[in-house]
């Protein structure tokens, strides 16, 4: 009997790619467009797609190893500081893949971190490497976070300006006859992007202006959330253990939602979507299952 083996397609490759393009979206956002041919088979799940953007090292270096198998991010971190490669997690803004070309919409924050410096420079012709969806998978190839039970029709979108990209993305996904609100937190008024969304949802743009992050979206999520599900009981579940990502962040995303009252995803600075997280949970009883929870960076963490 003849035996045919067929090769495993991986989900997510490494894909060599230059900037073509650079648009400052506001003062704090800027679009970088991304292309190359190996861009003509990145694939997306679209929503809150994630992927990686590997930038050089500080000595200029941009080699990585084992890009098939993807086991290049260990051998990566066992590198001395100097030829280590910056990896940093993105939103895949717009994938056009006919073209060769891949949008991120960066947010700066000055010369803290290398993602931001780097970003804040990038020029036609810089080269870089992505990690991302492998379109001849075929897909579903992972790394998203909103995944709503099937037939929900009423969200709630909580982001600072590091999850704005991704919130956008979830919002030009969202089906018509959706209805709901988004709250969107970010350093400026004029960081206030355009949107795209069902004409049921809300959305607020909250400009701090100065003031710590978190303090306009927490107590405007908690205003709302007393708006829609009245006054707190606190008799909800439990306070659960939540999960830790390898980089050291709290992070739950339920695999099966439950359809409730509404769907919630929440990201940004990791204490602040905790605290709402509880306020939705346990103070407000909405089912930890119908919640998406991501905090994508830690207040005091360096972005060494």
């Amino acid at each position: 009997m003849t035996e045919t083996l067929t090769a495993t397609v991986q989900a997510w490759r490494l894909f060599r790619a230059t900037v073509s393009r650079t648009h400052r979206l506001s003062p704090s956002f800027v679009r970088i467009t991304f292309a190359g041919e190996q861009l003509r088979e990145f694939g997306d799940d679209r929503d809150d797609q994630r992927v990686k953007v590997i930038l050089p090292a500080p000595d200029g270096s941009l080699e990585v190893g084992d890009a098939d198998q993807l086991s290049w991010y260990q051998e990566l971190m066992a590198r001395e500081a100097s030829h280590r490669n910056p990896v940093r997690t993105y939103t895949s803004r717009y994938v056009r893949a006919d073209q060769g070309e891949v949008d991120i919409d960066f947010v700066l924050h000055g010369d803290e971190g290398p993602a931001s410096r780097w970003a804040a420079r990038a020029a036609v012709g810089d080269e870089i490497i992505l990690c991302g969806p492998n379109l001849p998978h075929g897909g579903p190839y992972g790394g998203t976070g909103f995944k709503p039970a099937e037939g929900t029709d009423r969200f709630l979108l909580v982001a600072d300006e590091t999850a704005v990209p991704a919130a956008l993305a979830i919002l030009e996904g969202l089906p018509e006859h959706a209805s709901g609100a988004a709250l969107l937190e970010v350093p400026h008024a004029d960081d206030a992007l355009a949107v795209t969304a069902p004409a049921g949802v809300q959305v607020r743009w909250l400009a701090r202006e100065g003031v710590a992050t978190g303090s306009l979206l927490d107590p405007a999520v908690r205003a709302l959330l007393d708006l829609w599900l009245g006054e707190r009981s606190g008799e909800g579940e439990a306070d659960v253990e939540l999960p830790i990502d390898p980089d050291g962040f709290l992070w739950d995303v339920p695999e099966q939602a439950v359809r409730g009252e509404f769907y919630a995803w929440l990201a940004g600075e990791a204490s602040v979507v905790t605290g709402l997280r509880r306020a939705l949970v346990k103070e407000h009883g909405v089912d930890r299952r119908s919640v998406a929870f991501m905090g994508y960076w830690r207040a005091g963490k360096s972005e060494s």
